[in-house]
């Protein structure tokens, strides 16, 4: 499996570059424990952007990491703003970009200028969706910018993983502005596209039937109020496999009892 090769690989570079720190442990030791961070997602903390997106595991164990330790701002009522959150993220890796951030804030936010105030439960969903699913979102915006520009659905080219890899990044203030003068896209014509997509698509993407769901719901539908309703969707929450459901999102036992240590 490519990766426990990569696992494997990035353990072996850790030693070597701190092996003054470890050696006294025994190699055996530090494997072990290296491991079973793994298992236990702690092993992202701390670690670069681009470590912590390298595999689906490590997304999901950022994604479950950031609710964990943030939880309590949920449970306090207070709101913040996109700069707020992205300072809560770079806690946990310093270099993690403000792109991301700003592409949970506007699904969060859907209409609303980025520079309001959100909840953490809203944020929260909207950044799961964003991170983990980005390859896959970036080439849906690809295929909704095109469609909004006039092109016929056959005209349309369907990014693949590769390709969009090449490309830079569409998710600019003048194509944002530009959606928010018009009214979004046909949903049917969008989710044909999406469907020839996902035939093409090598990385993960949400499950056809929740996004066929999500375009059911409208006569026009915009990109983000798109990904709002995907984002809301527990089948998809329960897809990625790192939160609970919203009902249950602020309650977490076993980190209270961790708490009530303090």
């Amino acid at each position: 499996d490519s990766n426990v090769l990569f696992y494997l690989s990035d353990a072996v570079t850790q030693l070597l570059e701190h092996k003054e720190e470890y050696i006294q442990f025994g190699v055996i030791r530090y494997f072990a424990e290296y491991f079973s961070s793994v298992k236990n997602s702690n092993h992202i903390l701390f670690r670069e952007y681009s470590y912590i997106r390298a595999t689906p595991h490590n997304r999901v164990s950022f994604i479950r990491v950031f609710w964990r330790c943030f939880r309590q701002i949920g449970k306090s009522g207070d709101l913040l703003s996109m700069l707020e959150f992205r300072s809560l993220l770079q806690l946990l890796c310093p270099d993690f970009p403000v792109e991301m951030v700003q592409s949970a804030a506007r699904i969060a936010l859907v209409d609303d200028a980025i520079d309001c105030l959100m909840s953490f439960s809203d944020f929260l969903y909207a950044f799961q969706l964003q991170f983990y699913y980005q390859e896959f979102l970036d080439s849906v915006l690809v295929i909704y910018h095109d469609l909004l520009s006039g092109k016929s659905p056959n005209t349309v080219i369907v990014p693949t993983s590769t390709s969009l890899e090449q490309l830079p990044s569409v998710a600019t203030e003048e194509n944002d502005k530009e959606e928010q003068q018009q009214d979004g896209v046909e949903p049917s014509t969008l989710a044909q596209c999406i469907d020839a997509l996902c035939d093409r698509f090598k990385r993960s993407h949400p499950p056809r039937s929740c996004m066929r769901e999500a375009l059911e719901q409208t006569d026009k539908v915009s990109y983000y109020s798109f990904l709002m309703s995907l984002a809301k969707h527990e089948t998809i929450n329960q897809t990625i496999g790192a939160l609970p459901s919203k009902a249950d999102l602020l309650i977490d036992p076993e980190m209270d009892q961790e708490l009530d240590k303090l």
